[in-house]
């Protein structure tokens, strides 16, 4: 089921994938349902674990509270010191999409087949110091390259436009991968990184800070729009 979620956010793309992180948790059913409103297509939820990153999020009971709640594909970025100890207890619980740090194991092909034969989709990250010849050994049997625009571990930081630079050597190399990307996401930034061969791109700040999902969505879906093909 998770392969067959993977390929409705291959269809989805391009596309705006709201960040849990900033959602109230308190009404997480209704957050759910506000977004679903909204014409949100994929659920992105990051997962911290006080390590690899210095912040702390939430674990297995919130994957599988929203997998309750709702059907959208889940694409779950984890900012953990060892993917794999909790790659299937997270598959378990509803996610469709893994996405590991290259910064965060020795052996990023390993990590990657290993995910993959779990049954779901399989992404790579790496943060904005980080190389793209970090991640190269895996390119061919990842399904998703995610390129930080901020370094990974908190919101708010500041767009950093080395982003736009792996996006374009990456859509130029691997035409057929999904690329995604995070951080400092808004209506200003948006139209750059899709220029630059961008399908997935990551919204906190600029969608929950907002009253209105749906015309939030629509904002940053028009500035997708407008990049010319």
């Amino acid at each position: 089921m998770s392969r067959d979620k993977l390929e409705l956010i291959r269809k989805s793309a391009p596309s705006v994938l709201p960040s849990l992180l900033l959602c109230d948790f308190g009404d997480l059913k209704g957050e759910l349902a506000r977004l679903e409103d909204a014409g949100a297509e994929v659920l992105h939820l990051d997962v911290m674990d006080g390590n690899f990153v210095g912040n702390l999020t939430y674990g297995m009971p919130i994957v599988e509270g929203i997998r309750r709640h709702s059907d959208l594909p889940m694409d779950v970025h984890l900012m953990i010191t060892d993917p794999l100890a909790y790659a299937k207890p997270m598959v378990d619980a509803g996610a469709d999409l893994l996405t590991f740090h290259v910064e965060a194991v020795d052996d990023i092909a390993a990590v990657a087949a290993q995910i993959r034969e779990m049954g779901v989709g399989v992404g790579v990250a790496l943060n904005p110091e980080t190389p793209l010849s970090a991640i190269e050994p895996c390119l061919d049997i990842v399904d998703l390259a995610l390129v930080m625009s901020v370094k990974a571990g908190f919101g708010g930081q500041k767009f950093n436009p080395v982003a736009l630079d792996k996006l374009r050597s990456l859509k130029q190399s691997h035409p057929k991968l999904l690329l995604e990307i995070d951080g400092g996401i808004d209506a200003t930034t948006i139209g750059p990184a899709r220029e630059a061969g961008c399908d997935l791109f990551v919204v906190g700040s600029a969608i929950f800070k907002k009253d209105d999902y749906k015309a939030a969505i629509s904002v940053l879906d028009d500035a997708i729009a407008g990049v010319a093909e």
